[in-house]
């Protein structure tokens, strides 16, 4: 039966077929309920609170991301014989949801080229191994990547690790997601994140949703848009395909949206691929011609203002048609419902960030808000949706390639470390020294590298360039089993409510959490915080400053990140007052900014022009499916869009005959970077003519290594493709 809403009596129903799944209903309760952060999107959940419990404190708040990650945290182990019974060959065969689920990781295991199969190591090799071949090795050689479902404690640990060592390749997942928004931001406002809290996204009365999926991706936030809808206010939708929680959503907890229904949006619109910055412009136009421009908060809070409105001045509206793909009067009523707003909150997704031009969209946003004061007051503002549950930490407590100069200079004068000066890579920059064979090796702080990679045959032959890759992580992905280095070793790490003390995690309304940890399910993995204390002291025992024995203790971590991140001062009492906190100076509810003269910054960009309008061309973005998160698939079917498996690529019925295809014919999808064969077509009303989805990561393989040049992030979401007929079918 075709799905209509998201949410409603099915997600009841896959709670409890998780709950079985997990061992028993109560004992999934009890590990939902634990005082730990949610494992999944950094909407927020948990905490101090409780689990189930948002920052303001409504409960029950939990979704199908936050209790796929759980159960996969409480599968039994991997038996010690399974290295020997399965071989390396095989373990390639199997897709990402078959190695999510061959259970969690217990021993360290390693993988030498020439061999078959990976063997079972010990600790103590392992350190060996790992420490002896970063002696032999430059600092520069060696490049360190984080994921953001570690700690903050983790995080600052590894990358101060990375630099007293001698280098600053230190990265993180971001730049192969929302590096656009931080860059974006912090050159319009001085601050690379949310101006907004929790309680400003429920008090507006309009939300502009631009280039992504809450609904399956952050399903959480579905209530506080109800939220917004059910005081009167309205919710617009900015996505080439429509999506169906975006349009009806049953929120399993509010008994009159699951029994009833819940409209979403309020408006639609359904701009081509990559045609968002000219829709942005187009509003903005709409706004001035109408002599709704906030020009006195202009002049009194921005800096490039004149530039902006000559830019909008001399834009014509056939070309703001011809590259966004949306008619003029669409544009004018999306305008005329800004205007009439009091508190417009913007958010947006990976749909904004993943092109070649994903910081002119960022900057576009916030253009857009300064337009009508719609930053720097209570109940408005600019919130980018973050994924991973701490990707947002992470990036707070120094993992990027260069240090905030006060982090650096605090550092050194406070703890007296010696920390390097050379320019540090960023991750495609890394990938791509490796393939050169300039970086030897690479420490990965979970996450899955070779999945999350643009160009998935270059990111293979890459990482099989290295010396030494070693993955810390709780589960098996395709990153361990692809792109094998010389050596590969995957250590066994802890969940994070399995760690023996507390850890913190920042949420993407910059909100810091403390997680108790808990008991350990199963013998044989180890603290992220252990591991990391013990490779440092086995590498730079005598490194100045730093007494590794301390190190493991994530109480000793918390006093040097509060010593050293501003706004974070306080997490250096977490432990015992147990007081979570909103980081100082982010959230804006006064036009003072984080710029040097605290003035916001506007940007005047050139209108890219429309890709794949070509003849058998189509404009191609890599997509996750509701039964993933990130590049974890837990299920293979898509729910709401109706689809039962992933070796498909959605495009309009009138593409199909466009192309002379037919409705689940086989092709062959392919580009200048790469290929795929045997890819089912199938006809899919709810996108726009012109446009497709195939499912990430598999499609990667499409995606090529061009860069937005500001960010480094790469354009996901800004391929074109070629579909062709497979031989004899």
């Amino acid at each position: 039966m075709q799905v209509r809403s998201g949410g409603g009596f099915r997600a009841i129903l896959y709670s409890l077929k998780k709950g079985r799944e997990a061992g028993g209903y109560w004992k999934f309760f009890k590990a939902m309920r634990s005082r730990n952060t949610c494992k999944t999107c950094a909407l927020g959940m948990g905490g101090q609170k409780g689990g189930m419990v948002n920052e303001k404190g409504a409960f029950p708040e939990v979704c199908k991301k936050s209790m796929q990650a759980m159960v996969s945290d409480m599968q039994p182990g991997i038996s010690p014989t399974f290295w020997q019974k399965n071989s390396v060959e095989d373990l390639q065969k199997l897709s990402p949801r078959e190695l999510e689920y061959l259970g969690r990781l217990l021993h360290p295991v390693r993988y030498r080229a020439g061999g078959t199969h990976f063997e079972k190591i010990t600790w103590e090799e392992a350190f060996n191994s790992i420490a002896g071949k970063l002696m032999s090795l430059s600092p520069d050689e060696t490049f360190w990547y984080f994921s953001g479902r570690s700690s903050n404690e983790a995080g600052f640990l590894l990358q101060l690790l990375a630099r007293v060592y001698g280098t600053n390749n230190v990265n993180n997942c971001s730049y192969y997601c929302h590096q656009a928004s931080g860059v974006g931001l912090q050159t319009s406002i001085g601050s690379g994140t949310a101006t907004i809290n929790l309680d400003d996204l429920e008090k507006s009365d309009l939300v502009f949703l631009i280039g992504g999926n809450p609904a399956s991706n952050h399903p959480r936030l579905m209530s506080s848009l109800l939220h917004v809808r059910r005081h009167g206010g309205k919710v617009v939708v900015i996505n080439p395909v429509r999506e169906t929680g975006l349009v009806d959503f049953r929120i399993p907890s509010d008994p009159i949206s699951l029994i009833k229904g819940s409209k979403i949006a309020s408006h639609y619109t359904m701009p081509h691929i990559g045609g968002d910055l000219a829709l942005l412009w187009g509003i903005a136009k709409s706004l001035r011609e109408h002599d709704q421009i906030k020009l006195d908060f202009l002049q009194q809070h921005c800096r490039g203002d004149e530039d902006f409105l000559a830019r909008v001045d001399e834009l014509s509206w056939q070309e703001i048609e011809e590259k966004s793909g949306v008619e003029r009067d669409e544009i004018e009523t999306l305008a005329k419902l800004y205007a009439a707003s009091e508190r417009t909150v913007f958010a947006w997704t990976m749909g904004i960030t993943h092109h070649a031009h994903g910081v002119d969209n960022v900057q576009a946003i916030a253009n857009l808000a300064m337009c009508r004061g719609m930053v720097g007051r209570p109940g408005a503002g600019l919130m980018p949706i973050r994924g991973h549950s701490n990707v947002q930490g992470i990036g707070s407590v120094g993992v990027t390639p260069k240090l905030k100069q006060q982090i650096f200079d605090s550092l050194q004068s406070k703890f007296n470390v010696q920390l390097p000066t050379s320019p540090g890579l960023d991750t495609l920059a890394c990938m791509e020294a490796a393939a050169v064979g300039t970086i030897k090796a690479a420490f990965c702080l979970g996450g899955n590298l070779f999945g999350s990679n643009p160009d998935a045959n270059f990111a293979d032959r890459a990482l099989s360039n290295l010396e030494l890759n070693v993955m810390m992580s709780t589960t098996l992905n395709t990153g361990h089993v692809h792109g094998l280095a010389a050596e590969t070793i995957i250590l066994p790490v802890l969940a994070r409510d399995e760690e023996p003390e507390p850890t913190t995690q920042e949420s993407m309304f910059n909100f810091v959490r403390l997680s108790d940890g808990g008991p350990r399910r199963l013998p044989g993995p180890r603290s992220e915080v252990e591991v990391i204390s013990t490779l440092g002291k086995r590498l730079l025992e005598d490194a100045q400053g730093i007494d590794w024995d301390q190190m493991k203790h994530t109480e000793t971590i918390r006093q040097w990140i509060g010593g050293v991140v501003p706004g974070y001062e306080k997490i250096q009492s977490i432990g015992t007052t147990k007081e979570e906190f909103h980081i100082g100076g982010r959230i804006y509810h006064e036009p003072t900014f984080g710029t040097d003269d605290g003035r916001a910054v506007m940007h005047a960009h050139p209108l890219p022009a429309l890709k794949g309008t070509g003849d058998g061309e189509l404009r191609l973005m890599t997509v996750r499916s509701e039964g993933q998160f990130n590049t974890v698939v837990y299920e293979e079917e898509d729910l709401y869009r109706n689809q039962e498996r992933r070796d498909i690529i959605l495009m309009h019925p009138d593409d199909l005959t466009r192309l002379g295809l037919t409705h689940d014919q086989r092709v062959r999808v392919e580009n200048e970077t790469g290929h795929m064969d045997s890819i089912l077509a199938r006809g899919y009303d709810d996108i726009r003519p012109g446009n497709a989805l195939m499912y990430y990561p598999e499609c990667n393989v499409l995606v090529s290594r061009y860069a937005d040049p500001q960010s480094r992030t790469p354009a996901f979401k800004g391929v074109v493709a070629n579909v062709k007929s497979m031989p004899n079918t």
